[in-house]
């Protein structure tokens, strides 16, 4: 099949869908690769790398689009509203997109989709299942994540990370809090350390605390009352207004003991629950700061502002969005890997393209096929945002 690699145009998208070494391994399965000029260039990844991997460089967008079966994307329109409808005018019927969509946020951008004719695959939507691991881009790019963050926080902070000992006498080390020990989460906390810091972490979900201990960070518990704080795919929850106001009471006297706050909170197609307020963030010391990587999805903050930095009383809160493309290069070939092998997938045992709908990977990730989305989440996510 011939795949195509567009140039991603979401604004400061330094990732690419499929790097040169990967392209290889798809060529040499029989898979024709197109790649648009200059699309891995930002990662690092020139031309010259593909070609000389056997994949085709094409100039034209709509060239591209024209070959292509199947079109490998970081970003579909979902994340990409402004720039991502030009592509649908260049997108044909039947041609298939894999990427990461947000079908459950931008549920309305299916439709559009579904209205071109367009088959599409989300892979924000892998199943948290042990096969799966390896297509698994939201943990992958979490990872980017949370590395990225204690980086920024460690840049703003006004402190070093570790304990020294020093003729001008000993330096204590700054004191990290990481909430939710999700992927990034406990990336965030894995790194605050190496970094030595002393570390505690947070999460609403009980079982993570073994997770949490075992990177040396301390536990965080706190006087409430969970049930039901993980969703089958591993994920937390939402809890109702009542158990979020009674985390942010207990909350507020542990956040300020801290110097560095990395919120990662987040619950899939919703918006972030507000963990840290306005009261809150002045309790901290001055020249305290917050990285909150849930920043796109309205932010774990109160005061967070996505790609902005906010600064009240001297502590510092910063809403970084798209984190993973900050650091391209590693981000992309995690990604690639992830998409070519959810790709490899797609076909059976004789090595025919076979969209089985008995393979739970394959269900719930197809969001769109002939002319409707087939997803049962997306359908009832756009009904509970349209009424239709």
């Amino acid at each position: 099949m011939n795949i195509g690699i567009p140039c991603e145009t979401l604004p400061n998208e330094e990732r690419v869908a499929l790097i040169p070494q990967i392209a290889a391994q798809l060529v040499k399965m029989g898979h024709g690769i197109q790649v648009q000029a200059g699309a891995g260039y930002a990662a690092g990844y020139p031309d010259e790398e593909y070609q000389e991997r056997g994949a085709t460089i094409i100039k034209e967008r709509k060239g591209l689009f024209k070959e292509a079966e199947i079109v490998f994307q970081v970003n579909g329109l979902g994340l990409n509203p402004t720039k991502g409808k030009a592509d649908l005018k260049l997108m044909k019927q039947g041609q298939i997109v894999i990427a990461m969509l947000d079908p459950l946020w931008a549920c309305e951008s299916m439709e559009t989709y579904a209205q071109q004719g367009v088959t599409t695959f989300a892979l924000e939507l892998i199943p948290r299942i042990t096969r799966a691991q390896s297509m698994d881009i939201l943990s992958s790019m979490a990872t980017v994540a949370g590395y990225k963050a204690v980086l920024l926080g460690a840049n703003r902070l006004d402190k070093m990370f570790p304990m020294l000992m020093t003729a001008a006498g000993s330096l204590a080390p700054a004191k990290v809090l990481v909430i939710g020990a999700g992927v990034a989460g406990l990336q965030a906390i894995a790194t605050a350390k190496r970094l030595g810091a002393v570390v505690s972490g947070y999460d609403i979900r009980p079982v993570v605390r073994e997770q949490v201990e075992s990177l040396g960070a301390k536990f965080v518990e706190l006087d409430l009352r969970t049930e039901g704080s993980e969703d089958e795919g591993g994920y937390a929850k939402a809890q109702d207004e009542a158990f979020y106001t009674r985390q942010r009471e207990l909350m507020g006297d542990v956040i300020a003991e801290h110097d560095l706050v990395i919120s990662t909170a987040a619950i899939p197609g919703r918006k972030s629950p507000v963990l840290i307020t306005k009261e809150m963030v002045q309790k901290m010391r001055p020249g305290s700061v917050i990285v909150d990587i849930a920043a796109e999805r309205g932010g774990n903050c109160e005061l967070t502002r996505l790609d902005e930095t906010v600064e009240v009383n001297g502590i510092t809160i910063l809403g970084p969005g798209n984190l993973a493309s900050s650091i391209p290069y590693h981000a992309s070939q995690m990604y690639a890997k992830n998409i070519a092998t959810f790709f490899k997938n797609l076909f059976n045992k004789e090595g025919e393209f076979d969209l089985n709908l008995d393979d739970e990977v394959i269900a719930e990730t197809l969001i769109t096929r002939d002319g409707k989305i087939v997803n049962k989440r997306v359908q009832e996510a756009l009904e509970a945002r349209t009424g239709k």
